[in-house]
């Protein structure tokens, strides 16, 4: 009997202790040397760097990955699961706090903080950077292979775009913020522009360049460029960068009109389980070797000024991807538009490309 009752409380104990494990996992609770999951875009870390954080921090790393901000937004509305860090564009973060997604960052646990090229902060989209910190920045240009072309083409505006020797042989990027964009100010108006007479007489003037798009899209981009198989493409500085890697014979320039300047920036959600590590991996980014290292794999521009000196002045003297103070002066950054605009936007480009594949 005795042996009986005793057989029964052990286990009645592990039962507790099952039960105990299975509320704490239930239960999320993240602590310090958990888990910290984080959303990016594809491709846009140095994986060493992760690998570097977990053996520092004894934080666990998981990493999800998506293609656009209107993904990651659909994402944090609707998903149950919690992220720690997201990386939204600058529109995306006014849209974000608006919609109470986001926590604010508490500054004081950011010790390189001040590392941060003071005019990379506080602007339009979070004026007093409440809910993000910058990741990467660059600009919306136009890749062209000079040997291809003739001697003294540049590709200095826009409207070099809709040249007659160009047909079939126009890459664009997949936005339509950035296609719209471009034919915009290549009329000297706002990227930002909501009338909506002005955005179907620039989707009217896209129509214009048909015969020399070749194809919109993102990821067959690079391997186009980089083997010759198209003279001109609309895309990121930093993919022109990995472009003009693979492929010598590949320039990169800002239009004289103006273009996008664009941020990334590193944010915590509403939902994070793990606030204190993500305050640390923010902090861990913008360290200066960490920061170099990750712009080196990356290619785009690192917001941190203390990271030059160990890139380097061949890189950060590049004007095409870090622009002087005259050529910022005349770049913009997206705002958040209302829903209307944007659904304008995005019907305009689809009726574009639907032209397009019609020939």
């Amino acid at each position: 009997m005795k042996k009986l009752i005793l057989s029964a409380l052990a286990i009645i104990l592990v039962s507790l202790a099952l039960l105990q494990v299975r509320d704490y996992i239930d239960s999320g609770d993240d602590s310090e040397a958990g888990t910290l999951t984080i959303y990016n875009w594809g491709e846009y870390i140095d994986p060493e760097l992760i690998t570097q954080f977990e053996e520092e921090t004894g934080v666990k790393v998981i990493y999800e990955t998506f293609d656009s901000n209107e993904a990651l937004l659909t994402k944090l509305k609707n998903s149950s699961t919690a992220y720690d860090i997201v990386v939204p564009s600058d529109y995306t973060i006014k849209k974000m706090a608006e919609l109470n997604l986001l926590q604010e960052v508490d500054k004081s646990k950011l010790s390189n903080l001040a590392k941060i090229n003071p005019k990379l902060m506080n602007l339009s989209f979070d004026p007093e950077n409440k809910y993000s910190i910058p990741y990467f920045w660059g600009t919306l240009g136009i890749v062209y292979n000079t040997s291809m072309l003739e001697e003294d083409q540049k590709f200095e505006n826009w409207n070099d775009l809709w040249g007659q020797d160009l047909e079939n042989d126009i890459l664009l990027v997949d936005g339509a913020r950035e296609v719209l964009g471009l034919a915009l100010q290549s009329e000297g108006k706002s990227l930002n522009e909501t009338d909506e007479i002005a955005l179907k007489l620039a989707k009217e003037k896209l129509e214009l360049m048909r015969k020399n798009i070749k194809a919109i899209n993102n990821d067959e981009m690079i391997p186009l460029m980089a083997n010759g198989e198209a003279k001109v493409a609309v895309t990121f500085s930093g993919s022109a960068a990995e472009m003009m890697e693979a492929n010598e014979d590949l320039a990169y320039s800002i239009p004289k009109e103006g273009s996008n300047l664009w941020f990334d920036n590193m944010a915590i959600p509403k939902v994070s389980k793990n606030p204190e590590a993500a305050h640390k991996f923010i902090d861990f980014m913008l360290r200066p070797e960490n920061a170099a290292k990750n712009a080196e794999f990356v290619g785009y521009a690192t917001p941190v000024l203390d990271a030059y000196e160990i890139l380097g002045e061949e890189i950060t003297s590049d004007e095409q991807f870090y622009p002087t103070d005259e050529t910022m002066e005349k770049l913009e950054v997206y705002k958040s538009l209302d829903q209307k605009v944007t659904q304008l936007q995005n019907d305009l480009l689809l009726e574009f490309k639907i032209n397009l594949n019609r020939g």
